[in-house]
């Protein structure tokens, strides 16, 4: 069973520069955020060895949040060999993220 990846500034890089991933940008105080949580879950169980799904708490790692323009949450990169390829801002369905993670696999 997968586990998402919890991301800081120190494994950021190494951990989406191969590879599909899809990075959340949340905050314990975010509503949305908590909402989407148990998907995120989902998503890495579903996903695992296929895909990186990963968190980034905004309120631990500003500067993470800064670099990559996080100007509301929840905020998702996807990320495909180190580079950003898609964002989708605010909470969706399950189906949205499975659906943008298989059109970059």
């Amino acid at each position: 069973m997968g586990k998402y990846i919890e991301l800081t500034a120190a494994n950021f890089e190494e951990t989406t520069k191969e590879g599909v991933s899809m990075v959340d940008f949340w905050a314990p105080w975010c509503g949305p955020c908590r909402m989407i949580a148990p998907v995120i879950e989902e998503l890495a169980a579903d996903f695992d060895g296929k895909a990186k799904i990963c968190k980034v708490n905004t309120d631990e790692e500003q500067d993470l949040a800064v670099k990559y323009g996080i100007r509301s949450i929840p905020t998702i990169l996807f990320v495909k060999n180190g580079e950003v390829v898609d964002t989708m801002v605010g909470a969706s369905s399950k189906q949205a993220f499975t659906d943008k993670i298989n059109s970059l696999l």
